[in-house]
């Protein structure tokens, strides 16, 4: 429950080992500790991000959790220990774009992971925290959804999609006092993006979590990582298709 002063006590992570999910929690953690769910396929770095939470003096229960599989029961399974104040939707596959637009099954893979899954847990959460009367969802999308580039459109496409769901899902969950952010974050520089190229405005999951992870703590509708991102954003989207083509971000 969240309690006198608007502060969470319990927090959901749905992608366990997610490194800017981790820094998040890490970030609701840094003044009191939290009753914290970690919802991830059982794996040793499920186990090393539950000690690293229990060391901040969280009290860290684990379920298992695959995106693949489509499992809505997850969120059944980490409200049985009470209600849940903040939800973070932190899980993603990037994959290769250049075998994802060329072999069904990597496309299908993606779409699953990246969009399908996450539609499912976003209703599941709303009708959690509709009827335990609050909440907040804060979910996790990217700049690559806000304009596909060739380099990446499929991962784009997927971002689209769960950006425009979770956008719609803050209307409708507006009128039982049930908050949804969207946090978009371009380059973060982590274990996913290993030995690419990085995009200018390149950033830190601590910084993704101070930034956007910030924004849901506070309410806002879209949070940004890093926050000038907004404005690079925002300032390509009416640039002709065949001058965007050739930009780095």
């Amino acid at each position: 429950m969240i309690d006198a002063v608007g502060n969470p006590q319990s927090i959901l992570l749905l992608g366990g080992t997610s490194e800017i999910g981790l820094a998040t929690v890490e970030a609701f953690a840094s003044d009191r500790p939290l009753r914290v769910v970690l919802a991830g396929r059982p794996s040793p770095r499920l186990d090393e991000a539950k000690a690293r939470l229990e060391g901040r003096g969280c009290a860290v229960e684990t379920i298992p959790f695959d995106a693949r599989e489509g499992d809505v029961e997850v969120i059944a399974k980490a409200f049985a220990g009470g209600d849940i104040d903040v939800a973070l939707v932190a899980y993603g596959l990037l994959g290769d774009n250049e075998k994802a637009w060329t072999d069904v099954a990597t496309a299908v893979e993606l779409a699953q992971v990246n969009y399908t899954a996450a539609v499912g847990v976003g209703v599941a959460l709303g009708e959690r925290m509709t009827a335990q009367g609050h909440g907040s969802i804060v979910a996790f999308s990217s700049v690559a959804g806000e304009r596909a580039r060739r380099s990446n459109f499929v991962y784009g496409s997927t971002k689209a999609g769960l950006d425009a769901f979770y956008s719609g899902l803050t209307e409708a969950l507006r009128p039982v006092g049930v908050h949804v952010t969207v946090v978009r974050p371009g380059f973060v520089h982590t274990r996913m993006t290993e030995g690419l190229k990085p995009a200018p405005l390149s950033t830190t999951p601590d910084a993704v979590a101070a930034g956007g992870g910030g924004a849901g703590r506070t309410h806002k509708e879209v949070g940004w990582g890093p926050a000038p991102l907004r404005f690079a954003v925002g300032a390509r989207r009416p640039i002709p298709r065949p001058v965007f083509r050739r930009l780095p971000i």
